[in-house]
């Protein structure tokens, strides 16, 4: 057993290095034309990216050696100033609008998206509060009130993605925590009304939702990314274009270091290189749950499912948009897209992870 815990995590440390590591090499080559066309230099977004990628190392090594991660104080501290940069955002003077999305908290030449580190503080606020109780029923509305707090500031801002990775990452704890199916049954019918009223309530959604069943409506507006990333996707064949031969990337498809920057690896590294980077994910996957299983306390187990399930949950939106099978979401994949909040968290999901990971069963 002790063999194979040390595997799992190896396992997940590797794929965590080399998903990382993938991210540098190909947000050199998506952002190089627009980083001649704004800095007349094609490495400054790369640069910047190592920057973030060390910043987020160095957290995650302190998060792994704390000894606090295990109090719900600390996750209380955590939660309690998430929330409050989130309300922060919606004021009017420190949030910044992105894109259409009051998302962002400008400190001079650095921005924060709190609604990223919420999900991490959410998670572990949530899953060290819970009380386990064998034989009876474990509802308690705090934890409702503990998820829909930032899930309403985030959907004011509005970022509908995050808020949707927080939910499922939310629930995949109340589940591992013992709550019971009828509850998800339920929630899920509420959820699937409640999701029909928002996108019914912001015309922009309801736009995503059209252009994602005809993107060719509108192929210069509301479905230009998505038709643009398939025109990356599908002309990669087997093998791709090669790397650094992309040809979405001279201004096709927009900021192709961001969202899209898995289209941008399909194109030049093809089917098999696409296919070798979700590998690398369900190797994290396995790594993560391999963990959670074998942690030696309760609490711990939902903390460590309930990180994996933020990258993973995210891994899976963010690729279901950029191949056209979900609409058009603002977010991320996890340790490969340019950005340092995006980054930032990502590794403080993996810090906590490991550090459960030294307390485990033989």
């Amino acid at each position: 057993m002790h063999v194979l815990h040390f595997t799992y995590r190896n396992l997940f440390i590797f794929a965590a290095i080399s998903l990382t590591a993938v991210g540098v090499l190909f947000v050199h080559s998506a952002a190089a034309y627009w980083g001649q066309i704004r800095y007349a230099d094609t490495a400054p977004f790369a640069f910047k990216q190592l920057i973030y990628i060390g910043v987020s190392i160095t957290v995650a090594y302190f998060m792994m050696r704390t000894p606090h991660l295990s109090n719900g104080k600390f996750w209380t501290v955590f939660y309690v100033a998430a929330v409050v940069m989130l309300a922060a955002v919606l004021v009017p003077g420190i949030g910044a609008v992105r894109n259409g999305s009051q998302s962002w908290i400008a400190l001079g030449p650095v921005s924060i998206q709190p609604a990223e580190f919420v999900k991490v503080a959410l998670i572990g606020k949530l899953a060290m509060g819970m009380k386990q109780k064998p034989g009876r029923r474990i509802w308690d509305w705090r934890h409702f009130a503990l998820i829909l707090l930032p899930f309403a500031l985030i959907m004011m801002q509005p970022d509908l993605g995050s808020a949707v990775i927080m939910i499922v990452a939310a629930f995949v704890v109340l589940f591992a925590a013992g709550y019971p199916l009828s509850f998800f049954a339920f929630l899920g019918f509420a959820g699937a009304g409640s999701f029909a009223a928002l996108i019914l309530a912001a015309p922009y959604r309801l736009d995503r939702i059209k252009s994602y069943i005809d993107p060719w409506s509108d192929p210069l507006g509301k479905g230009f990314q998505g038709i643009q990333s398939l025109f990356a996707i599908a002309p990669g064949g087997l093998l791709g274009h090669g790397f650094g031969n992309s040809r979405q990337k001279y201004l096709y498809l927009p900021e192709p270091q961001n969202d899209f920057i898995f289209s941008i690896i399909a194109e030049e590294t093809g089917f098999l290189g696409a296919a070798a980077v979700l590998a690398l994910f369900v190797c994290l996957l396995i790594g993560g749950f391999g963990i959670a299983v074998r942690t030696t306390g309760w609490r711990e187990c939902l903390v460590v499912s309930g990180m994996v399930s933020i990258i993973i949950f995210q891994t899976f939106l963010n690729v279901g948009v950029v191949s056209g099978l979900l609409p058009v979401t603002g977010v991320t994949l996890p340790f490969i897209s340019y950005g340092g909040s995006s980054m930032l968290t990502t590794w403080l999901a993996v810090g906590t992870i490991l550090h459960f990971s030294r307390r485990t069963t033989d």
